[in-house]
């Protein structure tokens, strides 16, 4: 029996006036509480408890243990309530990661209503175009695009989004539309590295992986350059659809080879807590997940219909 169990029984046993009433309250057999306080003594090295037929009553060395005793034990429970409200009431400091636009569109107003929600929770937001590591930078949330290897992280399906060519209408009027991948080596195009190899784009036809070569007009490492260039009539890019889905709805910028797509990309938001997550973990999960598995532009797992403007023209 442990050191703090021990010094439960001898408490136990000089409140309730004997060995009986100790057991009942601690659910323990008489013996076993017996077994206890002659293991407390013999390892302190002093009687506590003086034994008579008709009491059982601290000895002066016991007395001035006792109030040891409950000092000890009263301090475990102030820590176990300390630790038990840090599971479930949100505090302390939150450190979220997510890629640059997609957390400047979808996950910074989300982090602003949230802490207007918890004003206990301090936050450090991170936006970066790389896969963060959350156990080796501090991280207690990420939101992911792409799939996942193995992980000791737990993820949590928010929704997909896809890659996509686009092109600015301007650009197809003037240099006709292709209408399959491989004519792209007769078109300028921009590279964004965040989606795409810059010298290989990747297509699927007919269920098989579809390569394709292409020397770019420009590569770019940020999505609103890519976006700007493509805009501009510059050449074609890929982007993922949640990306370009703003200049797609004011038509433009127009998606291209939609039958040559390969598969969505999951939206995922991981954590590391295996269980037990604190409060303000739980309470991100819990806010980010209801509100982004409703966002229409993360619902590309099947294909949508081109908007209608394009969508007699649709590849």
């Amino acid at each position: 029996m442990d050191r703090l169990r021990e010094m439960e029984v001898f408490v136990a046993i000089v409140d309730g006036g004997g060995f009986t009433r100790a057991s009942e309250k601690l659910g323990l057999s008489t013996a076993a509480v017996s077994r206890a306080l002659n293991s407390l003594e013999a390892r302190i090295g002093a009687q506590l408890v003086a034994r008579t037929t008709r009491s059982v009553r601290p000895t002066d060395a016991g007395t001035v243990y006792l109030d040891t005793c409950r000092q000890v034990l009263d301090a475990v429970a102030d820590a176990d309530a300390s630790i038990g409200a840090y599971h479930v009431k949100p505090v302390g400091t939150l450190t979220i990661s997510a890629p640059v636009l997609f957390g400047q569109r979808f996950v910074a107003p989300l982090i602003n209503a949230f802490a207007l929600r918890y004003p206990d929770v301090g936050i450090h937001a991170v936006y970066v175009d790389r896969t963060t590591r959350l156990l080796e930078e501090g991280v207690d949330v990420a939101i992911r695009i792409g799939h996942l290897g193995d992980s000791t992280t737990f993820a949590v399906p928010l929704g997909f989004v896809r890659r996509r060519t686009y092109a600015a209408p301007a650009y197809l009027e003037a240099r006709g539309e292709p209408v399959h991948p491989r004519e792209l080596t007769r078109h300028d195009c921009v590279s964004f590295t965040g989606v795409t190899h810059p010298h290989e784009w990747v297509f699927a036809e007919r269920g098989a992986r579809l390569p394709v070569r292409l020397q770019p007009r420009m590569i770019v490492d940020l999505a609103p350059a890519a976006i700007a260039a493509a805009r501009d009539g510059v050449g074609i890019t890929q982007l993922l659809s949640y990306q370009a889905a703003p200049d797609v709805l004011r038509r433009r910028l127009k998606p291209i080879f939609t039958s040559f797509e390969t598969d969505p990309l999951p939206v995922s938001v991981l954590h590391v807590e295996r269980r037990g997550a604190s409060g303000k973990v739980r309470a991100f999960l819990e806010f980010v997940t209801e509100t982004l598995r409703k966002n229409t532009q993360l619902r590309c797992g099947h294909r949508e219909k081109a908007p209608r403007a394009y969508a007699d023209r649709a590849a």
